[in-house]
């Protein structure tokens, strides 16, 4: 047996127990709520040992984290710099249509119980690392600024502060109607409105 063979199989387990502990952690969210994700119970539903769940995860909210966050990533085509500021907007739209069409694939219940008030993994203000929607918004505005295309009116910190809170609001728009709501809709004509009255050309 190879040392690479070896490897990949050793990583495949690894991604198995991943999705295994993910998956008992959604089954416990749309069954229970919020209030019932231990990590006890997340590995007692999975099969596997406290010591497994701790190789893998900090916490629960570093589970939820990882899964929600770690969506499928844009087509970076998408994301090369236009050459106006209608280019850039529409840009940013695209990134958060990618991160509407992620939510509805996890579904309107496992998201309604991640976006809990209990959830410090939401708390900006602690948390270690930042989603990746935002971080990639952050860089393609700074790209584009850097080569005079865009400027912004705002600071880039209260720029992105405020982009946090608009999708906040849309996905918690959408978890209260039970997926009711035009999330696609919402979510660009309130970017768009934010994104007109910020982006200036370079």
């Amino acid at each position: 047996m190879s040392e690479k063979a070896s490897i990949s199989r050793q990583q495949q387990k690894s991604r198995e127990t991943k999705e295994k502990i993910f998956q008992a952690a959604k089954r416990i969210l749309q069954k229970k709520g919020y209030e019932e994700l231990s990590i006890k119970n997340i590995c007692e539903e999975a099969g596997v040992s406290n010591g497994s769940f701790y190789h893998h995860f900090k916490t629960k909210d570093d589970l939820l984290s990882y899964y929600i966050e770690d969506q499928p990533k844009i087509d970076p085509d998408l994301l090369e710099l236009p050459d106006s500021v209608a280019g850039v907007k529409e840009g940013i739209i695209q990134v958060y249509m990618n991160y509407v069409k992620y939510c509805r694939e996890l579904g309107v219940e496992f998201v309604s119980e991640y976006y809990d008030t209990k959830n410090q993994a939401l708390n900006a203000a602690i948390r270690m690392e930042r989603p990746y929607p935002i971080v990639t918004v952050q860089n393609y505005v700074e790209k584009a600024e850097q080569a005079g295309i865009v400027s912004l009116n705002v600071g880039i910190e209260e720029f992105t502060t405020d982009i946090r809170m608009i999708v906040i609001g849309n996905v918690f728009e959408w978890c209260v109607k039970h997926g009711e709501a035009d999330f696609e809709g919402n979510m660009a004509r309130s970017l768009g409105k934010y994104l007109d009255a910020t982006l200036c050309r370079g």
